[in-house]
């Protein structure tokens, strides 16, 4: 596997997050490994929250809820995804598979790191990751807080500006053009500065380095038959058959996920009873138009557990 690592220049004067990254090797399931990186803050013994993000953002993402998390006495631990952030980026759209981003999380989070009674916070990809991952590990989850996600499984169709969402980054993507901190803008309410624009951008020096946003659209489960189908279903009956505590956490402005927050609530055993927030005046990206309301909302959450 061919893989490309950006320039640790490319992260310099990055606007409020100064954390230092951490790294770590994985196998990259192709004979080599591939060095993936993280950030965290807060106790070493404190309740682990997994903070894991999506397409085609990294775990800069999350820099306005990881202080609030580690004053609350939580430790946060944010990685980035191979292909985005300070994670290696194999170079090849084929190198990217569903169940490769899932193993690679879990080398990280678990042989590396250990970590255990981890309360997943999932967006996006994070939590087609992450909930394929408690799933199937359930013995190293407590809980888990979906925010502006899903687990597909190709049953039922994505909505339309999902398929706007990839056929864009399709053509983008094959011209040479594509804008990941334009990208990430579309998601928000919000206006980012240039500062923060550019810190979005800050991964991907060239279009050799996109293999990850281009090829994430790609493998998102979209019929019945898809390589990550059957996982994916698996996951859903696993998860029923749980009772892990569950909490959704949705925006009121994502017109991606909005219809799979009602089905996760009232699907997942660990959800009923309880009340779940809707983070207002955020669109996809809710960390970014809302990350302290979000970061409040996990602190209860997970103190609430004790």
């Amino acid at each position: 596997m061919r893989t490309l690592r950006t320039p640790g220049e490319r992260f310099a004067d990055l606007p409020g997050f100064d954390l230092a990254p951490h790294y770590a090797d994985v196998p990259d399931q192709d004979g080599g490994t591939l060095r993936m990186a993280w950030v965290e803050a807060g106790p070493s013994d404190g309740p682990v929250v997994l903070l894991l993000h999506g397409e085609p953002s990294w775990s800069f993402l999350y820099r306005t809820m990881i202080p609030i998390l580690a004053d609350a006495g939580l430790r946060a631990v944010a990685p980035d995804l191979v292909g985005f952030g300070r994670s290696d980026k194999p170079a090849e759209l084929a190198d990217h598979t569903y169940a490769r981003h899932v193993e690679w999380v879990r080398a990280l989070t678990f042989d590396v790191l250990d970590l255990r009674a981890v309360t997943l916070v999932g967006q996006d990809w994070g939590g087609l990751i992450g909930l394929r991952l408690v799933a199937e590990n359930p013995d190293r989850f407590a809980a888990v807080l979906a925010a502006n996600t899903g687990l597909p499984t190709g049953d039922h169709d994505m909505p339309e500006v999902w398929w706007q969402f990839r056929r864009a980054v399709e053509k983008a993507g094959e011209a040479g053009t594509l804008d990941v901190a334009r990208l990430v803008q579309s998601g928000c309410r919000t206006p980012l500065s240039p500062q923060v624009r550019a810190a979005y951008d800050a991964p991907f020096p060239d279009r050799s380095f996109t293999a990850g946003p281009r090829a994430m659209p790609t493998i998102v489960p979209t019929r019945p038959d898809d390589p990550a189908t059957e996982a994916n279903r698996a996951a859903w009956a696993a998860l029923r058959a749980g009772d892990i505590p569950f909490l959704c956490a949705f925006s009121d402005g994502d017109p991606i996920t909005a219809a799979m927050g009602p089905v996760l609530a009232r699907t997942m055993p660990g959800a009923a009873g309880r009340e779940h927030p809707t983070i207002t005046g955020a669109g996809h990206f809710l960390q970014e138009d809302a990350g302290p309301a979000l970061a409040a909302e996990v602190v209860r959450f997970v103190t609430g557990l004790r």
